[in-house]
């Protein structure tokens, strides 16, 4: 994923517009009794307003709504620009888009999200026991992710870390396949991406492996950092340390990754954008996405039967963990208007009909347990992978992220300074230094803006 242009003022705009909302938003909650709609309510002729992705929200969901529950929606595209004009003008969205790993510490520190708690205590649809563990990284208690209110829910999640890969390929180049059940290391993965990678006239044909995390290298250094025993923050989440111990460790391994272009990275380009096409093509041996990829995986039979998911890597000597990098669900704004409405259409999004199609399509797996026995399980390579990513549930974890910089401010920064070091122009030394130097004073003005 690619910073959207103009970052940083977008994130002042937003600060400003979260501040005025907090004190609005608390006057108004305190001053009536929250409703909450059931299992069985509907929706009165409301309609609501849903800022997402054209794809995530489809023309058809859009009339399914208004047919089983009696509630218009609106749908407008996710964009950011739009979401801080209507923020600021007093007429939020009432449902929005968001990445729990990285947008539920930043939105709950400035007071522009809804405590969800009330709402899930008294629903009969979605239970709080029933809840994957993954949502948690909804959870802000004003020091750590993880713990505390829950400000949103993924639709579904990964543990992102861990990777497919295409037994055809390794078995072309004589490569061993990695176990199903224990993980190699993440230098014996870059080991085998050397032997796998394949060039014709100085062009790469086929990727040995892609390894960028599922959403940006801001949250991929946060995992690996993790992965290597330590924390990319300090312990108020106030500043990155890129120079201690274990996120040099991680910088350098991924530094080398893309020095020796058996990858996609910012020095070469994937002009598919992403692993999908080029994986189902036969032309990436791995890639470094979880489960959700095997949605697109099982569109091309070929390619599914030949494809098998791995655990998480591990850094030699350090401890076995595999996190969630996305949780990617909706949260609702404190100022939203329709609030009862919407939470209706939430319950029914997360908990009824169209989450349980989304579970029998493979595309992540459901963040309600109750729903995960619906994943696909028919065919020989989907009952394999499954048993992959069942076992692997047992060491997920949770990454926290800071609330002092939005990730695609953070990801433009090191996408300005990480070139000259994949190049080799600069050491990884240097190359930590700047992006210390960088990111802390970002995060230094969003401390400052939070109080």
């Amino acid at each position: 994923m690619h910073p959207r242009a103009g970052a940083p003022l977008c994130r002042r705009r937003f600060l400003a517009a979260a501040a005025t909302g907090v004190a609005t938003g608390a006057a108004a909650l305190s001053g009536c009794a929250l409703q909450v709609a059931g299992a069985a309510s509907g929706g009165g002729g409301e309609s609501i307003t849903m800022m997402v992705n054209l794809d995530d929200f489809s023309t058809d969901l859009v009339k399914q709504a208004q047919k089983e529950l009696g509630i218009e929606i609106i749908v407008v595209r996710d964009d950011i620009t739009r979401l801080i004009a209507m923020l600021t003008n007093g007429n939020p969205p009432d449902l929005v888009r968001g990445v729990g790993a990285v947008d539920a510490p930043y939105l709950a520190a400035r007071g522009v999200a809804e405590d969800l708690d009330p709402y899930f205590a008294r629903s009969s649809v979605l239970k709080v026991e029933d809840l994957d563990p993954a949502n948690d990284l909804w959870r802000y208690d004003g020091t750590t992710q993880g713990k505390g209110p829950r400000y949103g829910m993924a639709k579904d999640f990964s543990q992102d870390a861990m990777f497919w890969y295409n037994t055809s390929l390794f078995d072309k180049a004589g490569v061993d396949h990695p176990a199903e059940t224990e993980p190699i290391t993440y230098e014996e993965w870059l080991d085998n991406a050397k032997r796998l990678v394949q060039r014709k006239n100085g062009q790469t044909t086929v990727y040995g492996g892609s390894y960028n995390g599922a959403l940006d290298l801001g949250m991929l250094f946060t995992n690996l950092t993790a992965a290597a025993g330590g924390s990319l923050f300090n312990e108020d989440f106030s500043r990155v340390d890129f120079t201690s111990p274990e996120a040099r460790r991680a910088l350098t391994w991924y530094v080398d990754y893309a020095k020796t272009k058996v990858g996609p990275s910012l020095i070469q380009p994937n002009p598919d954008a992403w692993d999908g096409p080029t994986y189902v093509a036969n032309r990436m041996a791995m890639s470094g996405n979880g489960y959700w990829l095997g949605g697109m995986i099982d569109t091309v039979p070929k390619v599914a039967e030949v494809s098998r998911l791995a655990p998480a890597p591990v850094f030699e000597g350090c401890p076995r963990l595999s996190s969630c990098q996305a949780a990617t669900g909706l949260w609702m704004p404190k100022k939203a208007r329709n609030k009862d409405a919407a939470w209706r259409v939430f319950e029914w999004f997360f908990g009824e009909g169209p989450a349980k199609v989304h579970a029998e399509s493979g595309w992540g797996i459901p963040s309600l347990k109750s729903l995960q026995p619906l994943m696909p399980h028919k065919e020989d390579y989907q009952k394999r992978a499954l048993s992959v990513q069942k076992a692997e549930l047992e060491h997920f974890s949770v990454t926290p992220f800071t609330p002092y910089i939005k990730t695609d401010a953070m990801v433009a920064l090191i996408n300005q300074i990480i070139p000259a070091a994949e190049h080799g122009q600069i050491s990884v030394d240097t190359l930590a230094g700047r992006l210390n130097s960088s990111i802390n004073e970002q995060m230094k003005r969003g401390k400052e803006q939070v109080g």
